[in-house]
């Protein structure tokens, strides 16, 4: 991918080292969603060895985890908490991975500032990327290594612990510079679907959910969402761009593989819980990638209507 010749985005506010920054651990993470609910599979891996050392049903440990921590089907109190005042420096870095996520969160600028008022009729508002290390605080509360990358709708916000990319090549089989920028247009993914009104829409569905199985199902479906916008992002991004070969599209469907659900869970404790996903199986998130990728169009992400 060349990013070297993109410029460089204004609203990344770089919290890395300040003092609400300290080191809370945060190894494994993986790419989060619409909020501070879902737990990381760092904090999954922990409770599962718990879980089996005291013969507890690992699925419970995490349940519990979810709720204190806002749970699968959201919290009504972080959604209204007001955002936290800005800390750190706010612009481009000088460091290569300052640069990098400047020039990724540029290109999302650029595209989805043609793209939404061409295809939804909606001018794109363009939201601030907190880089952090270790712990930082958001509108929807704590942001912890572990959690992974993930967007806030509160204080509309995506954020990012930069380790999460050699998390990446270490631990997930994946990296590249696409593939990072995967990552990053994910989140932006999530903000596509702030704006569209359809976040605080599957909120509420969540909240109103029957079971937990029911929230996790549209947690997969707006993940999925994401996946694919991501993968619209690509696709107009090249168009106008010309920035994407074909091996970094190789890595993105590779990453994509490496943090599905099944592939995680089996990782993990041996099996997969399908009622349990809350980002999709593999194939799904290679399949809407690749849908985004294909098409260029925003109503080719409807999951909902699956």
């Amino acid at each position: 991918m060349e990013w070297e010749n993109f410029r460089r985005s204004d609203n990344v506010e770089d919290r890395r080292g300040d003092g609400d920054s300290g080191d809370m651990g945060g190894g494994l993470s993986l790419p989060g969603g619409i909020g501070a609910g879902h737990l990381g599979l760092g904090a999954i891996i922990v409770l599962g060895l718990i879980g089996w050392a005291l013969g507890i049903d690992p699925r419970v440990l995490i349940g519990g985890a979810e709720m204190i921590q806002g749970g699968g089907q959201g919290s009504q109190s972080a959604q209204n908490a007001p955002a936290p005042q800005s800390q750190g420096t706010t612009g481009v870095s000088k460091d290569q991975i300052g640069q990098f996520v400047a020039a990724v969160l540029a290109q999302t600028e650029d595209v989805w500032s043609q793209v939404l008022p061409a295809q939804k009729g909606i001018q794109y508002e363009r939201p601030k990327l907190v880089m952090y290390s270790g712990f930082t605080r958001s509108g929807c509360g704590g942001a912890a290594a572990s959690m992974g990358p993930f967007y806030c709708p509160v204080d509309k916000k995506v954020y990012l612990d930069t380790s999460f990319f050699r998390d990446m090549q270490t631990k997930y089989g994946g990296g590249g510079d696409f593939a990072y920028a995967y990552v990053i247009a994910h989140e932006i993914g999530h903000h596509i679907q702030d704006q569209l009104g359809i976040l605080t829409k599957v909120q509420t569905a969540e909240q109103n959910a029957d079971s937990r199985a029911q929230a996790n199902a549209l947690s997969v479906r707006i993940e999925l969402m994401a996946d694919c916008l991501a993968g619209v992002w690509a696709n107009n991004a090249q168009s106008e761009y010309h920035v994407i070969d074909q091996g970094d599209v190789e890595k993105a469907i590779a990453t994509a593989q490496a943090i599905g659900d099944d592939r995680l869970q089996k990782a993990t404790q041996g099996y997969a819980v399908p009622d349990s996903f809350t980002h999709g199986s593999a194939a799904q998130r290679v399949q809407w990638l690749e849908t985004g990728l294909k098409s260029g169009q925003i109503d080719s992400c409807n999951t909902f209507a699956q």
